[in-house]
């Protein structure tokens, strides 16, 4: 069976800041966006935990293409929702300087509920990301797809990075923002899982011992959804221009159809433990591509970006057979030009002006959108 046979659909998921343009602050005015929104969006956009963020989600995508034209539609009604308020969104995964301390929490049972649990991490928890879900309808095979991409979630996290600022400051690291996530619990690369009953088991004792209250709140970089059929991979930034999160998208497609293929041809790749990958996790976050993972099969370090090359030449066939060398060659735009935290951090290194940080990520984020039109009703992939 072929990916043109067994389609492995897409879905993206995108979190977005609320920025004033004249002060370049966050603005937590998304129930003003809601009420508009909700007409012509629906169920595709929807709160998060504090007033400044709105998350937008596509409906399920036959293919990149698709999720290309979703994605796009997507933002272009979100800016123009803004626009309404004279106000701007900005996809980043973390707001340059403003503080959390600042901003409204989102009313409703849901949060509220979080904030008495979590109490301080919960409030400081003012990240973006990008989610990406692939269709795989058996679970159990699911699982086994999941164990063993969870070795390349650095590799697409160093991708991905698009937070190197924190309230202010340069922290130093390409990717700040799974070190704000990771103080929550149930959060990381898993431990890998002998059998979809495993999950279960594990998924149920949390459940009745109290922990959880339904499978979503485990919030790992990758996950077998509770209750959609698709691997969710949640590891990476929000991505400042469409072109980037795109391109991540169908990398992340393409790898788990290489996975999938392999395991019908009971063809296996080698398992590694949690401790081993949260090493070269730890330096995707702090170097981004401009750092070095540990080939673990070598043994050795090796540069980010060659492996991120090999990477790509593993799911070639993949890439042909989904239809998205377009975004693969945007990926090597990305090796060669820098991430989403290079070109911040680039800005900054001219300026010295966190504002202008903010507005070459407000810019970025409207590349290619149709700002101010009506957009027309995206259509619902089959």
């Amino acid at each position: 069976m072929s990916a043109k046979d067994h389609v492995f659909t897409l879905g993206i998921e995108e979190e977005f800041a609320i920025v004033d343009p004249e002060t370049r602050k966050l603005r937590s005015h998304i129930h003003e966006i809601l009420e508009d929104g909700k007409v012509t969006l629906k169920e595709q956009i929807k709160p998060e935990m504090h007033q400044s963020v709105v998350e937008l989600g596509t409906e399920i995508c036959r293919d990149i293409d698709d999720a290309r034209m979703h994605v796009t539609e997507l933002r272009s009604r979100l800016a123009a929702l803004a626009a309404r308020s004279k106000l701007k969104i900005a996809s980043v995964g973390t707001h340059p300087f403003s503080h959390w301390r600042d901003q409204l929490i989102t009313q409703g049972e849901r949060y509220q509920e979080i904030v008495r649990d979590m109490q301080l991490l919960a409030r400081a928890n003012l990240i973006f990301g990008l989610h990406v879900h692939v269709g795989i309808p058996d679970r159990e095979t699911a699982i086994h797809v999941m164990n063993q991409a969870r070795y390349f979630l650095p590799h697409i996290y160093a991708l991905s990075v698009n937070s190197p600022f924190w309230v202010g400051h340069d922290t130093g690291l390409k990717g700040y923002r799974l070190k704000v996530f990771e103080r929550f619990p149930r959060t990381g690369i898993p431990d890998s899982f002998e059998s979809l009953s495993e999950y279960t088991d594990y998924c149920n004792l949390l459940v009745k011992t109290g922990c959880i209250d339904n499978a979503k709140k485990i919030w790992w970089d990758i996950r077998l959804h509770p209750f959609f059929d698709t691997l969710e991979v949640r590891v990476c930034d929000a991505q400042s221009r469409v072109d980037d999160t795109l391109a991540i998208a169908a990398l992340i497609q393409a790898l788990i159809s290489k996975l999938h293929k392999l395991l019908r041809q009971n063809v296996t790749f080698r398992i590694y433990r949690r401790r081993l990958l949260d090493e070269n996790r730890w330096r995707a976050s702090r170097y981004g591509i401009d750092g070095k993972l540990i080939d673990f099969g070598r043994e050795r370090e090796t540069d980010t970006r060659s492996l991120i090359h090999e990477f790509i030449e593993f799911v070639a066939d993949e890439v042909a057979e989904l239809g998205s060398r377009r975004e693969m060659n945007h990926i090597e735009r990305i090796l060669h030009e820098g991430t989403g935290a290079d070109r911040q951090l680039a800005v900054w290194g001219r300026t010295q002006d966190i504002k202008a940080v903010v507005d070459h990520i407000v810019a970025e984020t409207y590349e290619g959108l149709r700002e101010g039109e009506p957009a027309a009703k995206a259509t619902v992939a089959s």
